[in-house]
């Protein structure tokens, strides 16, 4: 029988509706015989800028009807390369990204890579960078809501710790907007030596706390900058926190305990940014 993903279809035409393929989301697990390299992505940002960074990476592409004259460029582009897609209805993408909240669109790419932390460092140059180590943080919204920040701030790459399964999921890059194509994972070794070789790099690292740090919007910040970020509910280690160079919290009015990890993210970047000028 031959496979229907073999040769792509013209964009004048309108393919067979496809068989959807088991729902991937989140931490689920990929469907038998898909390997942990493949991410499914949907939403119009997250896939275009896919296409736009990384077109390679794209495996296959399922679309509603309505959007074959938006998406005339990226189908051109798979008919050219052998790319496969499919038009399907509305409930095909429903369940092919386990939510509605799809915009049409759903893609299976191959994943960036995550970088050692010594090739990010080698790869980095010189200059000002701000980077954010995730101590902890797992929610995908979250996940996904700090790279569209760090993406806007121009932040160099998100550190996940040695111990870290933190992995882009479809929520996440929906989230951000497209920001998971402009902010590179890395990996980082023990913590121990992971903080050694950001400061042989020029990098100052600041933990941040709920409270009992120093005001972040009095404190001056170092033009290479690493934001220590403590998990959802129970905040960053306090043995990591007491071996940065810095220990910073965000001052606010008492009606709420504290910003949620993504929102003081964004606070946090803006900050540095504003003392960079």
């Amino acid at each position: 029988m031959n496979d229907p993903w073999k040769n792509a279809r013209r964009p004048s035409s309108r393919p067979p509706r496809a068989t959807p393929l088991p729902p991937r989301e989140g931490g689920t697990p990929p469907p038998p015989g898909r390997g942990n390299d493949e991410l499914r992505l949907y939403g119009w940002n997250a896939v275009q800028a896919l296409f736009t960074k990384r077109p390679q990476a794209l495996r296959k592409l399922y679309l509603v009807e309505s959007l074959i004259p938006r998406m005339q460029p990226v189908l051109k582009w798979c008919v050219a390369n052998r790319v496969g897609y499919r038009v399907v209805e509305e409930g095909d993408l429903n369940k092919l990204a386990a939510t509605t909240h799809h915009e049409g669109l759903v893609a299976d790419v191959l994943r960036a890579p995550v970088l050692p932390l010594a090739q990010w460092l080698a790869e980095l140059g010189e200059g000002p960078a701000l980077a954010l180590w995730l101590d902890g943080v797992g929610n995908p919204h979250n996940f996904g809501a700090i790279l569209r920040s760090a993406a806007h701030f121009g932040a160099k790459a998100l550190l996940l710790p040695a111990s870290s399964t933190l992995a882009l999921s479809g929520a996440a890059a929906r989230v951000a907007e497209g920001g998971a194509e402009s902010v590179p994972l890395v990996q980082l070794p023990e913590d121990a030596e992971a903080v050694a070789q950001l400061r042989a790099a020029g990098f100052g690292l600041a933990a941040t706390l709920v409270d009992g740090g120093e005001d972040v919007f009095r404190a001056s910040l170092p033009a290479r900058l690493v934001y220590v970020m403590g998990a959802e509910g129970e905040g960053m280690d306090r043995g990591l926190a007491s071996r940065c160079d810095q220990q910073l919290s965000i001052p606010g009015s008492g009606a709420v305990e504290s910003l949620n990890v993504a929102s003081a993210t964004a606070v946090l970047l803006a900050q540095w940014v504003s003392q960079r000028g």
